[in-house]
């Protein structure tokens, strides 16, 4: 009963569902394109002629978190083609950098919306031999209709906060189920492994954060290197990935300080947000530039501010600097991914806010890899502190490097629970 009302309310909020998608395609025309995949509808160009692996990705992070995982699988299982699908059109975009050298052995296309009838016509068209979800997306009605089309499902690279957890208790008649139809889990740590059985989850193994095998694109550390030149002798703070209400929070307390005589680097991690960061810049008097100005030059005119107004280029903008505050944890949003600055030796801030991310966090604080902070003033008393001792800058950055390291190994253990799910299918056919 609870699946069948959750339908009903799909089917009637459908109007208001397209329309938000149209309006949110005024600032990011993505949004736009591929309308027809998000209802179960699908041209004869995506369609895939041999049998596939299904990787879902919702997002930016957990396409980027994918790709270790979708590299192996291309390698080990070269007569499948993998259909990689996506929410956000930003995701789309970033699975196209991360995969077009692959050509039609990796297709893209938009998960319908969870009703039964829009992913019967997902599964018939594709008729993949496994599903692999990351992270958390687990949809009823899409874990019904794997389980009716015999799609056996892995989720991957799996996390579960307390708060959601408490969440999914709520709607324990609607998610369980869904739970209950995951074949096998590969959790990103013990405390994960615990809360994601809680939950329901069967066959639950840690196997850790495939984010920690991801390798840094030599184009990436390269163009990355050439910004750091450009700065010359500044130091460098990246705020990477912030969230609304957190530049605002960061420019007033540099205005505060006056002229600085550092170079900061914001990277909004919403890319229709650009504009509106750039405006919080310039009122404060800060001088700007941004990354999409053409021929820009970093060390020109000693500006306050660099504006991060691009897509793909996030390691880049990690090698550049000296040091990286990781947004969204500012306020309470649950924080983001710090892994990719700790791959790169840079040493981390973040602030209070970190439930999404709560285990990685603080191990990297009890390594010495990251510090919290509990405003944007002490973040950046914090981050004058640390440039000026450079035997603990020295610490933070080779423990960094020694936590990330010691985190590799994910993609391994991952293919190692994935493998069975394949080996199954082959012995049916």
């Amino acid at each position: 009963m609870s699946r069948i009302l959750y339908s009903a309310l799909w089917w009637i909020a459908m109007p208001l569902v397209l329309l938000r998608l149209w309006r949110r395609g005024r600032k990011e025309p993505g949004y736009r394109r591929h309308i027809a995949e998000r209802l179960g509808f699908y041209s004869g160009s995506v369609r895939s002629n041999a049998r596939c692996i299904w990787v879902h990705a919702v997002s930016v992070g957990e396409t980027r978190a994918a790709e270790p995982l979708i590299d192996a699988l291309l390698r080990q299982y070269p007569q499948y083609a993998v259909v990689l699908t996506h929410m956000t059109a930003t995701g789309r975009t970033t699975g196209a950098q991360l995969f077009g050298k692959y050509g039609a052995r990796v297709q893209q296309s938009f998960l319908p919306y969870d009703t039964g009838w829009m992913c019967a016509r997902f599964l018939r068209h594709f008729r993949p031999l496994a599903c692999i979800l990351m992270e958390t997306e687990v949809w009823p009605n899409l874990m019904a209709q794997c389980r009716q089309h015999n799609v056996p499902v892995m989720l991957a690279n799996a996390r579960l906060s307390e708060r959601s957890l408490r969440r999914g208790q709520r709607f324990a008649g609607l998610l369980r189920p869904a739970a209950d139809a995951i074949v096998s889990v590969g959790a990103q740590s013990d405390a994960d492994a615990q809360r994601l059985r809680a939950f329901g989850a069967r066959h639950v193994e840690v196997t850790g954060s495939l984010k920690f095998d991801v390798q840094v694109p030599p184009a990436m550390a390269e163009l990355g290197s050439a910004w750091r030149q450009a700065v010359g002798k500044r130091r460098v703070l990246l705020c990477a990935s912030t969230r609304e209400g957190e530049e605002k929070l960061i420019l007033d307390a540099l205005e505060k300080l006056g002229k600085s005589e550092w170079l900061t680097i914001i990277v909004p991690r919403h890319p229709q947000r650009f504009d509106e960061v750039a405006t919080l810049v310039t009122a404060r008097g800060l001088s700007l530039l941004r990354r999409s100005q053409p021929r820009i030059d970093f060390g020109v005119g000693g500006a306050d501010v660099v504006l991060g107004d691009s897509m793909g280029e996030m390691f880049a903008y990690y090698a550049a600097c000296d040091a990286a505050f990781i947004g969204g944890s500012l306020l309470p949003l649950g924080g983001q991914n710090l892994i990719e600055a700790l791959a790169l030796g840079k040493p981390v801030m973040i602030g209070m806010h970190t439930f999404n991310f709560e285990g990685i966090t603080e191990q990297a604080i009890a390594a010495g890899a990251a510090v919290r902070v509990a405003d944007a003033g002490e973040l950046l008393r914090g981050w004058r502190m640390l440039m000026d001792d450079a035997d603990r800058y020295a610490r933070m950055s080779s423990a960094a490097l020694a936590f990330a390291r010691s985190h590799q190994g994910a993609t391994e253990r991952t293919m190692a629970l994935l493998t069975p799910l394949i080996s199954g299918f082959n012995q049916t056919i």
